[in-house]
């Protein structure tokens, strides 16, 4: 089993003074960090698409988009 490491002391009080730094943030801009825009090939590449039934959406998913989506029925 691996060895678990503890943060040092100064890790600990940097971890301590960013945790301070964001609590004093105005709630707004605390969401707004709090989501993260990542771009999802084919996903993001055309304004919208349309299915016929759930099915085909999922043989679509299957067959177009990158496994590490999370988007294959397995």
């Amino acid at each position: 089993m691996a060895e678990i490491n503890q943060p040092t002391e100064a890790e600990r009080l940097a971890w301590i003074a960013e945790f301070d730094a964001a609590a004093r943030r105005p709630l707004e801009l605390r969401i707004r960090y709090g989501f993260i825009k990542t771009y999802r090939p084919v996903m993001d590449d055309a304004t919208y698409r349309s299915f016929e039934s759930m099915e085909e959406y999922r043989q679509w998913c299957e067959a177009e988009l990158p496994s590490w989506l999370g988007y294959s029925r397995d």
